[in-house]
Parts: structure tokens; C-alpha cells; sequence
């Protein structure tokens, strides 16, 4: 095989796995969560498969004439490949959101075997690299650092490329076509090379074909297998699986889904209407810092189906209001089918909200008067089922405070259950910033949503609950001593150390709520 061919080859295999866990990530998200252990789970799994696929590919060269197993591992590895995207939409469909064993199981079943399989051309075409002793270090280690640059070039190519302009499995689809159309290419090469006859026959010397038909008919069953299944997305942004349900009891209800959770419950006829618990807290809370429906300067951190721009607009008009969305789709959702419509009172800003936060600071250390201070700052950003971790940290919580009124107040959305070990992190860490803070919750102690209320001055609790009673609810305010008791042993969130999802526990209790209605 000529050196040239040799290097493209493993530099295209090589990237090919990259380029397959990223997207095998992209797969498991909507069932598993965006998580660290969904990370976690696929680059080991994937690391195993490469490790395996290297050394029973070396030991397969060994044993067998090396160009009669190029053609096949190629073929076959597009085949396995185009299997991962049945393989995780029928087994995820089943096994969502049951915690990080889910993501090791799917992302094993999903991901190894063709991980493996690619993994195996490398040492194969060094075998047939290898014509004299003299040269096995220089060949080992070209081929070997080809290797690693095509895993370099999978990586960028599908973070800062291919996720952001195709759909996955479409792209997995396609993925899985090229490696068998490679497989031909390189049959046919190796036949007109003299190694066989022609594609499909048998080699000069009576051996076994290059690449039967057997190969070929499992690639094709694969691809269509993979075009039978279409996902649970309506639409794939570049960093959500979206998608906009109906609500059953209610005609002019829409829900919200990003990736595994129901993010948001709109009204397209009334914004008034909170359906879910924790957004009438969120109504109960402002209520009581504006009961006389006052405009209010609001940030809100995430903007999900723009529940709470909407409720301002109508209960406090004349609020205004800056969003910030790291998904410029999930706003264009919002207004094409959540009833939103833009205004110059709420001003989108699209991207990271830690940075956008730090510009709001910038902005108004130079110039008070460019950033007037907000009244009512909401977190409800979420990446899985947990608050981003670099909005959770002291650091974080100190840059909102300084762009806030003395009187304005921090409402904070988090999701745990058990012991609590994330939500009392996060208390610990607001109490260590801001003056008084208490946790509204449902009176049964069921895990699930909990809103986190803060400000310098005194909070409204009082009337927090008086609202919460009119609304024929039971929840509890807990603060002071209580709470204090509570986070006596929690950690503090700070830039340097926010194990986030490591805290959250993320397993329902028996007959929690899991959708945070």
C-alpha cells in the first residue's frame, strides 16, 4: 500500500471515531442528560473501544493477510455506526433519565463495538506499512501520530462544524455511508493492487474475497434501521434536543421540552397562568416584592418558553426586562410557537450567561447610569437537570448582586432530591453573599424543584406565604435558623471547586415529581 494511502486511511478512521463519540454524545443527551457523567460515560467507553480495537486489530494483522481485512473493518464499522442511532433511540426511549448507569449502558451497547472496529484499521495498516524491521519505529510512529491528528481534525470538525449545520443522526447516517463506500474504494484498490481478482470474487491464489457480500447487506440493513427511527426532537439546535407538547388539560397549553425536562409551561391565550409549582413560587415571590403590580427592572438567567417575561409584561406592565439564552433557537421557538412576542421592553441576549453577566458589570462599573440596577433577577438556566456550574459559584452570585437594587431580590430555580447535597450547596453560597435567604418548598418534603429567595434587605416572607395560601397551596418557607441548620455542613460553590453534578442527586424519591410541574 502506498505511504500516502496508508496515512489517509488511518487519519480518516481515527477522525471517524471522534467524530462518532461527539455525536453518540449528541444521541444520549435527550435521554440521559447533559451531564458529566453522560461525558464521562462516552469518552471512557469510546477510550475502551479504541484500546480494544488496537490491540485485537494488531493481533488480527498478525494472523491474517492484512489487506483482507481492510475492506471489511471499513464496511462493517459504518454499519455498526448507523446501528448506534436505533440502538439509542429504542433502548433510551426506555431508559430515560434513570441516572448515570443509563449513560455507561447506552453508550457501551451504542458506541463500543464501532469504536473497536475503527480502531482495528490502524494497526492493520501498519502491518502492511511494515516491510522491514529497520523501519518499525519510523512507520509505528508516523502512523501513529497521523492517527492521533485525524482524531484532532474529527474533534474540530464536528464541535465547531458539523453540530452546528446538520441534524446527528442525519449526520451519523451519512458518517455510516462513507465508511462503506470507503470499504469499496479500498476492496477495489487492493483487487486492481493484485491482492484479488475483483470485488466480491475470488482473490489469484484461491483465498477467501476482499469483501464478500455479506459485509454490504448488514450495511445496508443498518443504514435503514437508522432511517426508521427519527429521535424525540422536533428540532436540534446546536445545544438542545427541543420540542413543543401539548398540555393535555389544557387546549391553549404548550410545554416546553429541552432534552430530557419540561422547561417551560406557557398559556397562548393567558400569561398570567403558572402551571408549574415552582413558577407560581416565582409569581408568589414577586408578588410580594410589587404587590401593587409596579413596573420592575428584571434579568432573567435562561429564557425557556419566556414564561416570566410574559407574566411581568402583563401583571407589572411597563417592566423591563433583559433575558439572557445561550440558545438563539430556544427564543425563535418562543416566538414562533409559545405565543411570545418581541418588544422593546425585553431585550434578548443570546450566548453564555456568565459572560453576558460580566458585560452587564463591565458596563456599569464604567458607566452607573448604562446598567440601571435590577429589581428582580430569576435563575432558571439549565443544562440537563442541573444549573450550569459556573452559575451556581460565589463568584457568580456576587457579580448579580452588584448589578442589583439594595432592595431587590434573587430567585433561583433548583432540582434535587435526597439529601439535598446540591441545594444546600447553593444555599450556602447565596447566604455567603447575600444578607437573608430562605428556601420555598412543597410542605411533603418531596424532592424536586426548590426556589431560592435572597436579598440584603429583609424578604417579604410574610406575604410570600399569605400569596401562596390564596392560591390554596401548603408550601413552606423555610429560612433563618431552620435553613441555617440545614446548610450547616455544605460546601461553598466557587469558581475553583463546584462539583455540581456530583452534589445533585437526581433519582426521584418513591412518588417524587420528575417533571418540575
Amino acid at each position: 500500500m502506498p505511504s500516502p494511502v496508508a496515512s489517509l486511511l488511518v487519519f480518516l478512521s481515527s477522525a471517524a471515531v471522534l467524530v462518532l463519540e461527539l455525536l453518540a454524545a449528541r444521541l444520549l443527551i435527550p435521554y440521559v442528560g447533559n451531564t458529566i457523567e453522560t461525558y464521562t460515560a462516552i469518552i471512557g467507553v469510546v477510550l475502551a473501544g479504541i484500546a480494544l480495537g488496537t490491540w485485537l486489530g494488531g493481533r488480527a494483522a498478525d494472523r491474517t493477510a492484512p489487506r483482507r481485512l481492510l475492506a471489511p473493518l471499513l464496511v462493517a464499522s459504518g454499519a455498526l455506526a448507523a446501528f448506534t442511532v436505533p440502538i439509542v433511540d429504542v433502548l433510551g426511549a426506555g431508559l430515560r433519565g434513570t441516572g448515570p448507569a443509563t449513560a455507561v449502558i447506552l453508550s457501551t451497547l451504542a458506541v463500543l463495538v464501532p469504536a473497536a472496529v475503527l480502531s482495528a484499521v490502524t494497526p492493520v495498516v501498519i502491518k502492511l506499512q511494515l516491510d522491514s524491521l529497520e523501519r518499525t519505529g519510523s512507520v509505528v510512529g508516523r502512523l501513529s501520530a497521523i492517527s492521533t491528528f485525524g482524531g484532532i481534525a474529527g474533534t474540530f470538525l464536528t464541535g465547531f462544524v458539523l453540530v452546528a449545520l446538520f441534524p446527528t443522526r442525519a449526520t451519523i447516517r451519512v458518517l455510516a455511508v462513507l465508511l462503506v463506500l470507503g470499504g469499496v474504494v479500498v476492496a477495489i484498490g487492493l483487487a486492481r493492487a493484485g491482492a484479488g481478482r475483483a470485488l466480491g470474487r475470488l482473490g489469484a491464489d484461491g483465498s477467501t474475497p476482499l469483501l464478500g457480500i455479506a459485509p454490504l447487506v448488514l450495511a445496508a440493513l443498518a443504514i435503514g434501521a437508522s432511517l426508521a427511527t427519527d429521535g424525540p426532537c422536533e428540532e436540534e439546535s446546536t445545544y438542545y434536543c427541543i420540542a413543543v407538547r401539548e398540555d393535555p388539560r389544557s387546549d391553549s397549553g404548550r410545554v416546553l421540552w429541552l432534552d430530557t425536562l419540561p422547561h417551560s409551561h406557557v398559556d397562548l391565550d393567558d400569561p398570567t397562568v403558572l402551571s408549574f409549582t415552582y413558577t407560581a413560587w416565582y409569581g408568589d415571590a414577586i408578588g410580594a416584592l410589587a404587590p401593587d403590580g409596579r413596573p420592575l427592572r428584571a434579568l432573567h438567567i435562561g429564557a425557556g418558553g419566556l414564561t416570566m417575561p410574559r407574566y411581568l409584561r402583563s401583571e407589572h406592565p411597563g417592566s423591563m426586562q433583559v433575558v439572557l439564552e445561550l440558545d438563539p433557537a430556544v427564543i425563535a421557538i418562543a416566538d414562533e410557537r409559545l405565543g411570545f412576542a418581541p418588544g422593546d421592553d425585553v431585550r434578548i441576549v443570546t450566548g453564555d450567561a456568565r459572560r453576558a453577566v460580566a458585560d452587564l458589570v463591565a458596563s456599569a462599573a464604567g458607566d452607573a447610569a448604562a446598567v440601571a440596577p435590577f429589581d428582580l433577577v430569576i435563575g432558571d438556566a439549565f443544562g440537563g437537570i442541573a444549573v450550569p456550574w459556573h452559575l451556581t459559584t460565589r463568584e457568580f452570585t456576587a457579580d448579580l448582586q452588584a448589578l442589583m437594587a439594595p432592595d431587590g431580590i434573587y430567585i433561583l430555580n433548583i432540582i434535587d432530591h435526597g439529601p439535598r447535597d446540591l441545594l444546600h450547596a447553593e444555599v450556602a453560597t447565596i447566604g455567603d453573599v447575600f444578607a437573608h435567604v430562605a428556601v420555598l418548598e412543597r410542605a411533603d418534603g418531596r424532592g424536586g424543584n426548590h426556589v431560592v429567595i435572597a436579598s440584603d434587605r429583609p424578604l417579604p416572607l410574610d406575604a410570600i406565604v399569605a400569596r401562596n395560601r390564596a392560591r390554596g397551596r401548603d408550601d413552606v418557607v423555610v429560612s433563618d435558623q431552620a435553613l441555617a441548620v440545614r446548610v450547616a455542613d455544605a460546601p461553598l460553590l466557587t469558581d475553583n471547586h463546584a462539583p455540581v453534578d456530583q452534589l445533585l442527586t437526581p433519582r426521584p424519591e418513591p412518588g417524587a415529581d420528575r417533571s418540575g410541574a
